[in-house]
């Protein structure tokens, strides 16, 4: 099992640039498909939540306002930066693979972290973890960055600035072994304080299943799995998520 010290540097020792990399106010729209996606999919209301893999806390700083929520990630770093952003919000430290906190919730919430499980027992076990939280009736949502059947070569770039320093990133990825369940994920950052500027190179590893590969596992644990589409304005096509319902 992997563990704090395999993170990607993003978060943990730069994790205090993640605001500039990733802004709170980029993730609004995308939270509120995912809020429409979870309220059609669940029985019942949605009062609370558990997210896995919470990182820097960007989604939740709008999923706040809907509902009660605890939040968990296994880089201290990230939970740091969360809390100064979500004081009102419960963090605790954890893996999605293993955790266990003895109680439920109307909605278990697995954002891009879920990409960074690169085998079918790491994701079968972070599913585990979601039934495990979820009441009956309840579901999880798991919305990977990459599918099999859909993934493609691609690069993307961006970063804010902040006061006195600013963060300019590239992101490529890629897969240098199609016959595995792994991409790569190369990450250049940009990073400057006042006029002095550092270069830095930071690979990520992520998953990459197919879309019968989540539908089956989700089942294997006890979910009523589907896949679901959703559009973003930002973005040109329809993009897939997971949700898994707990039976009542």
């Amino acid at each position: 099992m992997l563990g704090v010290d395999d993170l990607p540097r993003l978060y943990s020792d730069f994790a205090e640039w993640w605001p500039l990399l990733s802004a709170p106010e980029d993730y609004a729209e995308e939270v509120g498909a995912y809020l429409r996606l979870l309220r059609g999919a669940a029985d019942g209301g949605l009062r609370s939540a558990l997210e896995l893999g919470s990182g820097g806390g960007n989604n939740a700083h709008h999923y706040a306002g809907s509902l009660e929520l605890t939040l968990v990630d296994r880089s201290p770093q990230m939970l740091a930066v969360s809390r100064e952003l979500n004081p009102q919000c419960e963090h605790l430290p954890g893996d999605m693979r293993d955790l266990r906190l003895g109680r439920t919730f109307d909605a278990v919430l697995v954002h891009d972290a879920v990409s960074y499980l690169r085998s079918e027992d790491d994701l079968r076990a972070a599913m585990a973890t979601a039934f495990e939280h979820c009441r009956p009736g309840g579901v999880a949502l798991l919305t990977p960055d990459h599918l099999r059947e859909t993934f493609a070569p691609s690069t993307s770039h961006g970063g804010h600035d902040g006061e006195g320093r600013g963060l300019r990133y590239l992101e490529w990825r890629y897969d240098p072994e199609p016959d595995d369940t792994l991409i790569t994920v190369d990450m250049a950052y940009l990073l400057r304080v006042r006029e002095h500027v550092e270069a830095v190179h930071d690979r990520h590893l992520h998953g990459l299943f197919a879309r019968a590969t989540w539908l089956r596992l989700l089942a294997e644990v006890g979910f009523e799995p589907q896949a679901l589409t959703y559009r973003l304005a930002s973005m040109p096509d329809a993009l897939e998520a997971f949700v898994g319902r707990r039976p009542a």
